[in-house]
């Protein structure tokens, strides 16, 4: 290369760098979470904001779904599936300047697969409790050893749950201002407001991340967040945008619209162990009574695929069981009657709503309306805030039917959990997520998890109305968003605002 070729480039780079580079963004999300770090506490908005973008772990998933290196570069897995060594990045520090080691990683799956929640802070040990041991024999290489082999072990070392933060944080301190590896560090939480992300000036890969500043903004009003867009005052709606505003800002040149990929399916669930729900035939009639068709069209304007169990058709072994239940209002009526109810002695239950989520919400409004409409049901619709219905329906499983956002990935095996909330036991379904999990046969595992949803369909657990999408709106200077919701962050680090 020649001299003057030689600075050309460095002014090109110079360029390209300084367009990319700086800025703040600010990006309405939904609920205001109660804690931010994602292994004390339920709730999706935590992972939204800080997955990746604060906090890190050994793996990750990234926008299209695949587990790929993040803290640890590569890793091996024995020839029994029982032993899984990862090699960690060097120069690596926390948000803090101290830096991250192989003790980090041990320390904290320590405390994961603590059975004992209260002293751990960790809420989902059973998700860690096949690990046997995790050691580090220098201080760049784990080695985790299993009791027994487990397909989803990767899996779950992708999820939120799983992201690292320094071995000697106090763990009250990381539950409200978490430390962890990430582009950018959790800066600030103005309570009932936002939170406010800031570069980390010391991250691993140069260059990155290219903001100076990312704000979320608690609103979950979805006119307020269209209103909010067009006057300037955020730049994104991240998800959960209502239909309606969507058509309309997509007429707008100042906006681009988005319906990408997600995993999230909108389960009206029905507590399997109380009555009316205990009854397979109640169930089954509530499965005929259900347009989803309609559903789709009239609650979300088409955005939305049909589903017949708890999976969606962008997860691996998919089995399309969209038209199980066909709809057919007489069948419903005929097994309501087998169960003993009629017009002169109807159904009646409560459905119980979050009000913070507003595609949940239209849906069950609309389905309560589809039941209502067969003459022999009467549904009581209860609103509650999020918070009431984490400790109600999801804790204290005190609901008769439900209706919620499952946005995580592969989580179908919590069928295979009695105590869940949906509250369903069946020993068949736990055998075949068992051989699932076991299995070294990834056919095998895959047969198992597709009679697995053929087995939830034909018992009408719940009703699975439509895998929802990550319908959102961004101004049209930035550049590099996401769009589609395959991985539990919205990940921030290469989002760039065009000059």
């Amino acid at each position: 290369m020649t001299k003057g070729w030689f600075w050309v480039l460095v002014l090109l780079l110079g360029l390209a760098v300084a367009q990319n580079r700086g800025g703040s963004l600010t990006v309405a999300i939904q609920t205001e979470p109660t804690v931010f770090d994602p292994s004390q506490a339920a709730g999706a908005d935590i992972a939204r904001m800080v997955y990746d973008n604060v906090l890190q772990g050994l793996v990750k998933r990234n926008v299209k779904g695949e587990i790929v290196p993040s803290l640890a570069e590569r890793w091996t897995v024995s020839a029994s599936s029982l032993t899984y060594t990862f090699y960690l990045r060097k120069g690596v520090k926390f948000h803090d300047r101290t830096p991250f080691d192989a003790a980090d990683v041990v320390a904290k799956f320590n405390r994961a697969k603590d059975p004992d929640t209260k002293r751990s802070g960790h809420i989902r040990p059973e998700l860690y409790r096949d690990i046997a041991s995790v050691s580090a024999p220098d201080s760049y290489t784990v080695v985790f050893t299993l009791k027994q082999p487990n397909q989803d072990f990767l899996f779950t070392l992708s999820l939120p749950e799983s992201t690292i933060g320094p071995r000697e944080r106090k763990l009250e301190e990381q539950r409200v201002r978490p430390i962890g590896t990430g582009p950018f560090r959790f800066a600030a939480w103005e309570r009932g407001v936002g939170v406010r992300l800031e570069r980390n000036e010391a991250y691993y890969i140069p260059n990155l991340p290219y903001l100076d500043r990312v704000n979320f903004r608690f609103m979950g009003d979805g006119d307020a967040q269209l209103a909010a867009l067009r006057a300037g005052d955020i730049d994104v709606i991240a998800y959960s945008m209502l239909p309606e505003n969507a058509q309309i800002l997509s007429r707008d040149p100042r906006f681009k619209v988005f319906s990408g990929s997600g995993t999230a399916e909108a389960v009206a669930s029905m507590n399997n162990s109380r009555p009316p729900f205990n009854d397979i035939r109640v169930r089954r009639a509530m499965e005929y009574a259900v347009n989803k068709d309609e559903l789709i069209q009239g609650a979300m304007l088409g955005y939305g695929t049909k589903i017949g169990s708890m999976r969606s058709p962008g997860e691996a072994c998919y089995e399309d069981l969209s038209n199980f239940y066909t709809y057919d209002p007489n069948r419903a009526r005929q097994l309501l009657a087998e169960a003993g109810y009629n017009a002169q002695n109807p159904l009646k239950f409560t459905f119980t709503l979050a009000a913070e989520f507003p595609y949940e919400r239209r849906i069950g409004e609309a389905l309560a309306a589809q039941l209502n409409r067969l003459g022999v049901v009467q549904v009581s619709i209860q609103v509650v805030d999020f918070g009431t219905w984490i400790q109600k329906a999801f804790l204290a499983a005190d609901y008769q039917m439900t209706i919620i956002g499952h946005v995580e990935a592969n989580d179908i095996g919590r069928y295979a959990n009695p105590n869940y909330y949906w509250r369903y036991n069946s020993p068949q379904v736990q055998q075949l997520y068992t051989t699932y999990l076991r299995t070294n046969d990834p056919k095998k595992a895959c047969d198992a998890l597709k009679a697995m949803q053929r087995k939830l369909a034909e018992d009408a657990v719940s009703i699975w109305t439509m895998s929802l999408p990550a319908l959102g709106a961004y101004r049209a200077n930035v550049m590099n968003w996401p769009g589609a919701s395959l991985s539990p962050g919205i990940l921030l680090a290469e989002v760039y605002l065009a000059k």
